[in-house]
């Protein structure tokens, strides 16, 4: 039977993003389980010097992100058509991105864009832990406004419906509250009495198995010890600090809801060592190696 075809974009080019590809598309592991096809390939190691100007390594730029846009529309082109299963990216800068004039403040908001995909949601997955972020690239002070019963219930019916492709036939969700002690009764904050607790009795009068919001400070425990295959957290740095904590270098980002697969890594452009033959291109070979098996799954499932 023939591989599933990944495509693995490069990222920033002026970080670590080219020798995290190259490494990560030479991988034994990755090359036995699908064919890699590397997209911004003139940004890798080995041809460094057909970068384009106005591009150094460790420097941000508008040229920089213009570049990683590019390479992320071409896949994302491939994937609609069907001339490949799935993508893996590398990570992007968004202030390269604000320089280029581009609108979008990630990988999230410019897939689903480039996709028409109406509802997405960004989940890290690690075999320790799995989270799904009501909310994403926003300023903290936002996220009260943002937290809204329909964006709260779009994300859970989202994890409900894509988790079993990961293996969780009925996945067990748990939502994170807002404030300290969720809330305390209304004392400490009230978005959870208002929005988050009324929209867990919506779904779960769907048929969603969702239960909280639970006080965040103990709920990422039990999830990782198994009394929930995924947790909904709230914003971002309230979801990605419990999952780099017990799984960074191994999490895998994948976006939900779109109608391809996309898979990517668990850490930023790290513009300091760029260059330098330092960068650990594990997670990104985690990533790939989700997409391809998501990919086959789906094959199988389609076959």
């Amino acid at each position: 039977m023939s591989l599933p075809r990944v495509g693995i974009t490069v990222g920033d080019p002026a970080g670590i993003g080219p020798e995290i590809a190259a490494a990560a598309a030479s991988d034994r592991a990755v090359r036995e389980a699908c064919t890699p096809i590397v997209y911004g390939e003139e940004y890798l190691p080995a041809a460094r010097g057909a970068a384009r100007p106005g591009i150094r390594i460790g420097t941000v730029s508008a040229a920089a992100g213009r570049a990683a846009h590019d390479a992320i529309v071409h896949a994302v082109t491939d994937a609609m058509t069907g001339d490949i299963d799935a993508i893996a990216t590398a990570p992007i800068s968004k202030a390269a991105f604000a320089l280029a004039g581009l609108p979008w403040r990630g990988h999230t908001e410019l897939l689903a864009h480039l996709t028409g995909a109406s509802s997405v949601a960004m989940m890290f997955h690690s075999d320790a832990l799995r989270v799904i972020l009501a909310t994403v690239h926003i300023p903290l002070a936002e996220v009260p406004t943002m937290l809204t019963a329909e964006r709260v219930a779009a994300v859970i019916r989202l994890a409900a419906g894509e988790l079993p492709r990961f293996g969780f036939a009925r996945p067990r969700l748990a939502l994170a509250g807002l404030n300290p002690h969720a809330g305390e009764d209304g004392l400490l904050g009230t978005e959870e009495a208002r929005t988050l607790t009324p929209t867990v009795a919506r779904c779960r009068a769907e048929g969603i198995d969702v239960t909280g919001p639970f006080p965040a400070d103990t709920l990422f425990g039990r999830a990782a010890r198994g009394e929930f295959d995924a947790v909904i957290a709230c914003y971002h740095d309230q979801g990605l600090i419990p999952v780099k904590l017990v799984a960074f270098g191994r999490a895998v980002n994948v976006t939900l809801g779109l109608p391809i697969i996309r898979t990517s890594v668990d850490h930023g452009t790290a513009f300091d060592i760029a260059g330098r033959g330092q960068a650990d291109p594990g997670s990104l070979i985690e990533a790939v190696l989700l997409a391809a098996r998501l990919a086959k799954r789906k094959s199988d499932v389609g076959s």
